[in-house]
């Protein structure tokens, strides 16, 4: 429970900006779609931070940094409050980032080292419940706000409920310090580099806000330290991120088949309140009651995943409900100004159980075969590719969307080219399948409550690093 108030405020943070996008580009004098390098620049800075989280907190201990991950999100909360203009809502917004970073893998690293893992499923299922409230409440709450007072108190809503997270955390929260390897700083710098690079040039494309030449440097030079870092993590003893942990059959396909997966749900929240709002009109808080049906869906298959994964196992269930997931984000392009209400709240209520369901098999496969002596990197590194999915479906969700208005000459609003922005999305998810075919029959027995009792778990098939 303390662990899902930073969950809560990051959520509903996310997602009450979300439905509150034109109106904000409206008062700062920016296009709605310019918008997005405020999304992106937050999953920006949790892409580049979060490798460092896990060694961070064996380092200085869960306790103290956790209090201050979430002093941190505070602190870039008030910023983006006060904020007169893109540049200064970025940089809010870029803060929040580095607080989420910390608080959020540090206090999932917290949970996986405290839980046996025929219980994790469940664990993360039920952590995950009050976590929901944030994005429940976060479109309704942010479209009132937003029609009835001021955006700005979007961020100032985090307040409270992170005062009372970092008082918890002082009360309860465990130190759990682990013996470290010195931090690999040119990993980190590396890693850092490229993403930043690749990430800002990719995001900025299409809409003129920096010349083309200078954004392509930044995609190039991103990719090169990349690619740096690759070659620099199979040759260090102790990489920042390790990359051989990608061989664990289980652990592949939690992170890369979740990343395909996360592309186009990450650009849903982008996408859907810009259509409701400019392409059929609607308010923001009527927007938001829509997109709240969703989250609501999310929330329910938080109960009923375990039972269904014990029931069938992982690999149906990522390959059947991730296909069926996927096919229902191409649908959402098909909406239209005169589509049903009650039409619509069951495509998003079913998108939205299917959609919980896949995620929660996601996070649990990816440490099926992953010892406690690695745990801590793994987390990071999931975490890290996570976020960093995220952050390229908001961006290709809006290339696509920008791609379309050109290709149309019609506005950013017109429907058909929300079409085209959530099959492009759509596709991409639907690609995850192929990776989640690759899984064994029996991927993952044990955490499913499938195995037999006492049943030993494989032991990785990745080689211990020598030690310093």
């Amino acid at each position: 429970m303390i662990i899902a108030t930073a969950l809560f405020i990051e959520n509903m943070d996310s997602t009450a900006i979300s439905t509150s996008l034109p109106q904000i580009a409206a008062d700062l004098g920016v296009e709605p779609v310019a918008l997005k390098l405020a999304l992106t620049t937050y999953m920006l800075a949790l892409a580049i931070f979060i490798p460092i989280s896990g060694w961070v907190a064996d380092r200085f201990g869960a306790k103290p940094v956790f209090m201050g991950a979430i002093g941190v999100f505070l602190a870039g909360s008030l910023g983006c409050a006060a904020s007169e203009g893109l540049g200064q809502l970025v940089a809010g917004r870029f803060v929040q980032g580095v607080g989420g970073a910390m608080m959020v893998p540090v206090g999932r690293l917290v949970l996986l080292r405290s839980v046996e893992k025929s219980e994790l499923v469940r664990a993360l299922s039920w952590l995950t419940v009050p976590a929901m409230l944030g994005p429940m409440l976060g479109p309704v709450l942010g479209g009132a706000i937003t029609t009835y007072a001021h955006w700005r108190f979007i961020f100032l809503i985090n307040i409270p409920m992170g005062l009372l997270g970092i008082w918890l955390a002082w009360r309860h929260i465990p130190m759990l310090r682990q013996p470290v390897e010195p931090l690999d700083w040119r990993g980190f710098l590396l890693s850092a580099g490229g993403l930043a690079l690749a990430m800002f040039g990719l995001s900025a494309i299409g809409r003129g806000l920096v010349p083309g030449v200078a954004l392509a440097g930044a995609i190039l030079v991103g990719a090169a330290l990349l690619g740096l870092y690759i070659r620099h993590a199979l040759r260090h003893p102790h990489p920042l991120l390790r990359l051989d942990l990608l061989r664990v059959p289980t652990y592949r396909a939690g992170v890369l088949g979740g990343s395909l997966f996360r592309i186009g749900i990450g650009a849903t929240p982008f996408l859907l309140p810009l259509m409701l709002q400019l392409g059929f009109g609607l308010d923001p808080l009527e927007s938001g009651l829509v997109t709240f049906t969703s989250t609501a869906g999310a929330m329910l298959m938080k109960v009923l995943a375990p039972r269904i994964l014990r029931g069938l196992g992982f690999r149906p269930v990522l390959v059947w409900n991730g296909l069926l997931a996927s096919l229902l984000l191409c649908g959402f392009g098909l909406f239209r100004a005169d589509t049903p209400y009650a039409l619509m709240v069951g495509v998003l209520l079913t998108s939205g159980f299917l959609r919980s369901l896949q995620f929660t098999s996601i996070n649990a496969i990816a440490y099926a075969d992953i010892d406690q002596a690695r745990m801590s990197q793994a987390s990071s590194l999931a975490a890290m590719a996570q976020q960093l999915s995220l952050a390229l479906g908001v961006t290709i969700g809006g290339f696509a969307l920008s791609i379309a208005t050109r290709l149309t000459g019609t506005g950013d609003g017109t429907p058909i080219n929300f079409t085209f922005a959530f099959l492009t999305v759509g596709l991409i998810s639907l690609v995850s399948v192929l990776q989640m075919r690759k899984l064994a029959p029996d991927a993952g027995a044990e955490m499913a409550g499938r195995a037999e009792a006492g049943k030993e778990v494989a032991e990785p098939k990745i080689e211990a690093r020598p030690q310093a």
